[in-house]
């Protein structure tokens, strides 16, 4: 579907044509491709065969992201995700999900920065494993120096898991999600690696040059 020289000459698909980390990144620092702000009422999703940011749809509730919120390009959760996820079968089938902390505002979506992991949240919606990385931003001038979830306050994580744990919610309908599990910076890079696995399993098609 796509090669290296249709990546050069167009925009880059932002999940498919950028790399997860680069080059020069110290370890544990990946590229994010941030989708929504903590100020957005409306949930913004890449179309993932275009490449474009769309709608996907208006927030039902008050709740508003705590953190940036976007994904890890070139990553795909499925088998090897859900094998870390002693609850679930099966993963949700779309590229990681990255939160990212910043002192600064960051005033718009559709861009791509450099993010320090810190550690995750092992969410499980409706039966499949949908985790959330938790990160900083590199260079931080208030959080660059946090290397694992256990630096950053309580609190931070805490309003990760309400958002996460009440963003679909609809009146009168039941949701089953998950988020009591948190971990560390180790077990957030295993996830990384794996779903890493995962979409060289699923897409890494898309860059043999014979096809």
């Amino acid at each position: 579907m796509y090669n290296d020289g249709e990546f050069a000459r167009w925009r880059r698909h932002p999940w498919h044509g950028l790399a997860p980390m680069a080059d020069d990144a110290d370890e544990g620092v990946v590229t994010a491709y941030i989708e929504m702000l903590p100020s957005d009422t409306v949930k913004y999703e890449l179309d993932k065969n275009t490449g474009f940011l769309m709608v996907d749809r208006p927030q039902r509730t008050t709740a508003t992201p705590p953190a940036l919120y976007g994904f890890i390009p070139r990553t795909y959760c499925a088998e090897e995700v859900a094998k870390r996820c002693e609850h679930a079968d099966v993963a949700d089938g779309d590229p990681l999900d990255i939160c990212v902390f910043s002192e600064r505002l960051i005033t718009r979506a559709d861009i791509i920065l450099q993010a320090r992991v810190v550690g995750g949240i092992q969410m499980i919606d409706d039966g499949e494993a949908d985790d959330k990385i938790i990160a900083v931003l590199d260079g931080d001038n208030i959080w660059g120096g946090v290397h694992d979830i256990a630096d950053l306050p309580p609190i931070k994580t805490e309003r990760l898991q309400h958002y996460f744990s009440t963003y679909k919610m609809i009146p009168g309908k039941d949701i089953e999600i998950r988020v009591d599990t948190v971990y560390g910076r180790d077990e957030a890079l295993k996830v990384i690696e794996a779903s890493r696995t995962d979409y060289n399993n699923h897409y890494g098609h898309l860059f043999d040059r014979k096809s």
